[in-house]
């Protein structure tokens, strides 16, 4: 599993905004992860590095306990873990993820 933990840490901070999600940015497997990419694409974001969980069990649990957050989709933005769909909805509706995500 730490193998798992340091991959996902080096992906996290390798890139500025990382989605981990069921299925792809083409083809999400869930509202919340449809939803997710919805709110990061209406932010003006290009550049978004996708990771399905679905693809990896190992993914899949380690993104969990990596945050300490159980469920997916789950954002980081610059290594920050920020939060799942709600909390990216809250954001957006405020402005404060669009401001995050052009900072």
């Amino acid at each position: 599993m730490s193998d798992v933990k340091t991959w996902i840490q080096e992906t996290v901070t390798s890139n500025p905004v990382v989605l981990f999600m069921k299925g792809t940015a083409q083809f999400p497997q869930c509202g919340f992860s449809g939803r997710a990419i919805q709110l990061l694409k209406s932010s003006g974001v290009e550049n978004i590095v996708t990771i399905n969980v679905l693809d990896d069990a190992e993914v899949r649990q380690g993104i969990k306990d990596y945050s300490n957050w159980p469920t997916v989709p789950q954002l980081y933005v610059k290594g920050e873990f920020i939060g799942g769909t709600d909390i990216m909805n809250e954001m957006f509706e405020s402005g404060e993820l669009q401001t995050l995500l052009k900072a």
